[in-house]
């Protein structure tokens, strides 16, 4: 048997591989690749950023001021990701066979309705995934409101879409918001139940009677405050339409920019709520994935 011989033609042409690293404490995503290649510049960084060529734990990210976390894995992919200019507003974070995980821009609707046919989520995905074969669909799972930006996953068939609505508890591990909120919570964190109800107008109203609504349990915590505004956590047991906005207003601290739930003030120009990490349990290969976005650059100027 003919051995391969040092510096055969084989051997010269394998592929080299992605270049890895483990990050070892918190630390924004820039900092952490100057410090890791220091023969390239801030510049050089954000085109790999932008050509998706930054994997944190397997998933592209484009934010510089992302956040890793200890544990995380950090990779450079040596070709640029998949281009996704036809998406206005929308970013992929994660695809599969299954399912979709994106996140979107403040003021796109997850779906059109009767008086609304504007550009969708759905829409924009849907002709996305047509691009790649013409049988492909794309199903909802749940969604977020025009004015709230953020993490939403799409099942890619009928099937996926039964079981991550039939064992959505299971499924998901976490659903943590970002909420800019006016004025100070006392106590700063806490757990708010009530039950809703929509009215004909389509306002979403709470009350303590079991008899009227849904049950609704928020949990709330508070990151970042100032005399005029706060910063929270919210993380949600049930997801029920509207939940967060209506809650807040019931503990008389409504969300900036939410006038229709009790907010006079608007620094932001859009509704300070955010879908910042989505934590769930594949369905069918039992894998779990954690996805979390960098906070809305103009949530933090507040502070």
């Amino acid at each position: 048997m003919k051995q391969q011989k040092e510096g055969d033609k084989s051997s010269r042409t394998e592929k080299p591989r992605n270049i890895q690293f483990k990050v070892k404490q918190d630390q924004e995503l820039m900092k952490f690749l100057i410090e890791q290649l220091p023969h390239k510049n801030r510049d050089n960084i954000k085109t790999m950023l932008k050509k998706k060529q930054v994997l944190v734990n397997g998933t592209a990210i484009s934010q510089f001021n992302h956040l890793l976390k200890p544990g995380n894995t950090v990779e450079l992919s040596r070709k640029p990701g998949p281009a996704t200019s036809q998406l206005r507003g929308v970013v992929v974070v994660y695809e599969d066979k299954d399912l979709i995980v994106v996140n979107k821009n403040a003021g796109l609707l997850t779906i059109a309705t009767d008086k609304e046919k504007r550009d969708t989520v759905y829409s924009m995905l849907s002709n996305y995934v047509k691009e790649q074969h013409k049988t492909n669909k794309i199903f909802i799972v749940h969604r977020l409101d025009r004015e709230t930006s953020g993490l939403m996953m799409f099942a890619k068939s009928k099937e996926m879409q039964g079981l991550l609505q039939e064992s959505w508890k299971q499924t998901i591990a976490e659903r943590s918001y970002l909420a800019v909120i006016d004025g100070q919570l006392d106590p700063q964190q806490g757990t708010h139940t009530s039950y809703l109800f929509e009215s004909k107008a389509f306002i979403v109203y709470s009350t303590q009677d079991p008899e009227r609504g849904q049950q609704a349990i928020t949990h709330y915590s508070t990151l970042k405050s100032n005399e005029s505004y706060s910063l929270l956590k919210v993380n949600l047991e049930t997801g029920r339409k509207n939940q967060i906005r209506v809650h807040l207003k019931d503990l008389e601290h409504p969300i900036v920019g939410d006038k229709k739930y009790g907010s006079t003030s608007n620094p932001l120009g859009r509704l300070g709520l955010h879908a910042w990490v989505l934590a769930f349990r594949h369905p069918i290969t039992g894998k779990m994935f954690r996805f979390e976005t960098s906070i809305p650059g103009s949530f933090l100027k507040l502070f």
